[in-house]
């Protein structure tokens, strides 16, 4: 028993192998999901018929082929097809167009903001009104084109004193007051709405986010 187990991990081994090899290389963080959903069913029809008494190795390999196959055949098509592969690849978003939040697109692709922020973070970028434009990938992953302001020469380029960096802090998210970020910000909401008002916004409803970076000005997005 332990011997054909061992034979068949490493039959489905070599077979997988051999697969991907035919399939291309892709690095991990490209993968789109449905690269990723394939694998994972690759790697279970393997599995399960490993531990599956009636499966022999002839139905791995059938298996393995079959899903391969469909895969390359799936590569193939979206090659020939740009119509086909932004079906099944789907195509870039762009959720930040001219520094403006585009929340249709965002919505479609079943992004919050505090994915979106998590996002920026990943890209070093702390403050949404630093960002022209930002390009939501087929991966998942965000590409991001700064502001000029936001995308200056550095202090040490210029041989100046670099002035002490602080956080912004998101002080509305989805027309919500987040009072604990108002308080690490040391400001008061009776401040936030006399802000607001004075740029002519009267309903929090209105705000679909609001950053604040002590020091600085209230940056705002509506929906």
């Amino acid at each position: 028993m332990y011997l054909s187990i061992f034979l068949e991990l490493l039959g489905g081994y070599l077979l997988l192998f051999v697969v991907v090899k035919l399939l291309g290389k892709t690095q991990i963080s490209q993968i789109s999901p449905f690269d990723f959903i394939s694998a994972l069913v690759m790697g279970e029809l393997v599995g399960s018929a490993i531990y599956d008494p009636e499966a022999g190795f002839g139905m791995i390999v059938t298996g393995v082929l079959i899903w391969g196959a469909l895969i390359y055949l799936t590569e193939l098509v979206t090659q020939k097809s740009r119509k086909l592969r932004f079906t099944l690849e789907g195509r870039p978003a762009v959720i930040i167009n001219k520094g403006k939040l585009d929340w249709k697109e965002m919505k479609r692709n079943h992004l919050d903001l505090d994915q979106l922020q998590q996002l920026l973070r990943s890209k070093d970028i702390f403050a949404l009104k630093d960002v022209e434009y930002a390009i939501l990938e087929n991966n998942g992953a965000v590409s991001v084109l700064r502001k000029t302001e936001a995308d200056q020469a550095t202090c040490g380029d210029l041989n100046i004193q670099g002035k002490e960096r602080i956080l912004p802090y998101t002080v509305i998210s989805d027309g919500v007051v987040l009072k604990d970020n108002l308080q690490n910000a040391g400001v008061s909401q009776e401040w936030l709405q006399h802000q607001l008002k004075t740029k002519g916004y009267d309903r929090l409803e209105e705000i679909s986010y609001a950053e604040y970076e002590p020091g600085d000005d209230l940056y705002i997005q509506t929906y």
